[in-house]
């Protein structure tokens, strides 16, 4: 049997061509992490702008990208300025509790037979100012460059986004090949806007019903703190951390004795572990087709590469990586591992725009500037 056509042969150039990607996605994560959440982006705004185009039929095709651009911008500009706004009044209140924060303290020493509980004054002092501000500041500076490198690729993306279909009647000339890539380009971009949907759904969800809770024993700032925890859930393991401890801490220094925290704790992490571990994993696994198991292998895989952005882009960029897979006959078996049933062809509960083979453009002949708009229409 020649080389080539080995079973052996071929599935160990797939693992050694993973292995690889791997290591250069490693290497080039300060360029790579940066487009990847422009991309992200864009197929947000992109899907935005089809809804208000669906939702509004006044507005046209090229009025509502512009329009998708300038909510989304109203929409993260206003969270920051609330985050801001309400960020200012918490620490002045924390700082208001440090006779509280004293007394937890010295209980907690009382415990451990601690004979001189430390203060929040003195632990304040003892700690290495330099250090952390040198934290803070590369910290800071890592995000601005960041949040900049994304807000260029984004203008570029969305300013290119015309030329993307000849470039693909190009790359495709045949009908075949080219009805294959725009299904394949269709399955992934509702990968992503249900992963949009799914986080939405379920941050809804545990952010409203931990309010309902912090409402419940009193704690103060119960409405902020229920908008810190949706932001927080779109951050895999540390956002449900956050959810789960974050308040009940707070409400240790608030209230007088254990008994109103420990309900809260008990309470957040029975919302935690029945959306975490029974909701979230059902919708993710029905919408996307991505075995639950292959999700967090895919948390752990993409977060040990881009760190953080990895964690928040991991079932996108898995559910590309599957749809792009399933295209070869050499790598197909990779995207059965990673598929829910077996079938990663296709996903579940397919959009109802998905083109029939007939609404595909024609084989192209010259410029084909017809087929070219026809593709648009699905991209």
């Amino acid at each position: 049997m020649p080389f080539s056509e080995s079973p052996v042969a071929r599935n160990a150039l797939v693992i050694l061509a993973v292995i690889a990607s791997g290591a250069t996605l490693y290497v080039l994560a300060g360029i790579l992490t940066p487009l990847a959440l422009a991309m992200f982006l864009a197929v947000m705004i992109d899907g935005f702008a089809r809804v208000l185009q669906h939702r509004l039929p006044h507005i046209s095709k090229r009025a509502a990208l512009p329009l998708a651009v300038m909510i989304s911008i109203l929409l993260f500009g206003g969270t920051a300025f609330f985050v801001a706004e309400n960020a200012t009044g918490f620490a002045t209140q924390l700082v208001a509790y440090e006779p509280k924060l004293d007394a937890v303290i010295a209980q907690l020493a009382g415990v451990v037979r601690v004979k001189n509980p430390p203060t929040v004054i003195s632990i304040i002092r003892g700690l290495d100012a330099t250090k952390y501000l040198g934290f803070v500041a590369r910290f800071v500076q890592d995000f601005a460059s960041t949040a900049l490198f994304v807000l260029v690729y984004l203008a570029f993306i969305l300013a290119s986004r015309r030329g993307w279909e000849r470039k693909a009647i190009g790359l495709f000339p045949q009908r075949e090949e080219r009805q294959e890539a725009v299904v394949a380009f269709l399955r992934i971009r509702d990968g992503v806007e249900r992963y949009l949907f799914v986080q939405t759904i379920t941050g809804l969800m545990v952010a409203g019903l931990s309010w309902i809770a912090m409402a419940a024993v009193g704690l103060h700032d119960a409405l902020f703190w229920a908008f810190l925890i949706f932001l927080a859930v779109y951050i895999p393991v540390a956002g449900g951390v956050f959810a789960g401890v974050a308040p009940p801490l707070f409400a240790l220094v608030q209230f007088d004795g254990y008994g109103r925290a420990i309900i809260l704790l008990i309470a957040l992490q029975l919302i935690g572990m029945i959306i975490g571990n029974v909701v979230y994993p059902r919708m993710q696994g029905r919408s996307l087709n991505l075995d639950p198991v292959m999700v967090l292998l895919a948390l752990a895989f993409w977060s040990a590469i881009w760190g953080l952005t990895g964690a928040f882009l991991s079932t996108p960029l898995t559910v590309m990586a599957m749809v792009v897979l399933a295209q070869f006959d050499g790598s197909r078996w990779i995207a059965v591992i990673l598929s829910a049933d077996g079938d990663p062809q296709q996903l579940k509960n397919k959009m109802p725009n998905e083109p029939p083979d007939e609404a595909l453009p024609p084989p192209s002949k010259g410029p084909a500037a017809r087929p070219a708009r026809r593709l648009a229409k699905h991209s």
